[in-house]
Parts: structure tokens; C-alpha cells; sequence
């Protein structure tokens, strides 16, 4: 069987947001046993699966994704939105849109210190739509 589930999240500030609670929250009725999986629908932030104890793990992604990807380079020029613009898809391409994860018991089987990350990468992203797909 298969559930699907569309979910608006944000707007989130530039940078990395725990947000294992909310995908919870949005799970009505999980089976015994199955695989989640994660899409967001868009090209200018990502997901990922981290550390979800301390806060300053976010903040070192955040500050090393801005090193390797800085907004302003002269070597990108799709900036029509701005100069966050191609940064973020940069970024976006990195970390990717799509996450799988199993469920067991009924719930997430994550790891101990394991939470769901949302990577904003605009200044001003938005909202944003994530698709929720349970396979059982």
C-alpha cells in the first residue's frame, strides 16, 4: 500500500532547521514497518539527515556550505532573483531533495542522535512543499 501526503513547511530563515517533528506530526497512521519517503519540490534548499542534539552542527554546516558555495562569485551569472540565486541551487544540488527513511513500530527508525534537517539557501525562500510518501 502506498499513502501519500503533500505538506507546507516555513518560511525558514537562511540555514539549517530541525524539522523531524513536523514530518512526524504529518504521518497519520504509519504502518508496522515501511520506508518514508521525503521529496521536497524545489531547487533552492535541500534535506538532510544529521546530528539533531547540538546546535552548533547546524550552524557548521551552515557556515561551511557559505565557504564552499559564497554568494557574489563572478562566475555565476544566473543572479536574476538575486545574489543568493545560483548559491542555492549550487547547494541545493548538493545536498539533494529526497530522503528515505524506514519506518519500524510504527515510527521513524532513526538514530539516536539522528533528526531531519530542512537546508534553506535563500534569504527569502518561502514556503515550501514537501511530498510525504509511505510505501508499506
Amino acid at each position: 500500500m502506498v499513502v501519500q501526503k503533500e505538506i507546507t513547511i516555513g518560511p525558514f530563515k537562511k540555514g539549517f532547521h530541525l524539522i523531524t517533528r513536523i514530518i512526524e506530526q504529518n504521518l497519520e497512521n504509519p504502518p508496522e514497518k515501511g520506508i518514508l519517503n521525503i521529496h521536497l519540490k524545489h531547487t533552492s534548499a535541500g534535506l538532510c539527515l544529521n546530528e539533531n542534539a547540538d546546535p552548533s552542527v547546524r550552524y557548521g554546516f551552515n557556515s561551511f556550505i557559505s565557504k564552499l558555495v559564497p554568494e557574489n562569485d563572478p562566475c555565476f551569472t544566473h543572479i536574476l532573483e538575486g545574489a543568493d540565486d545560483m548559491p542555492a541551487h549550487i547547494k541545493s544540488g548538493i545536498f539533494g531533495q529526497t530522503l528515505n527513511i524506514p519506518i519500524t513500530n510504527y515510527r521513524l527508525n532513526l538514530g539516536t542522535w539522528q533528526g531531519i534537517y530542512f537546508c534553506e539557501f535563500r534569504n527569502y525562500g518561502g514556503t515550501r512543499e514537501l511530498v510525504l510518501t509511505i510505501i508499506e
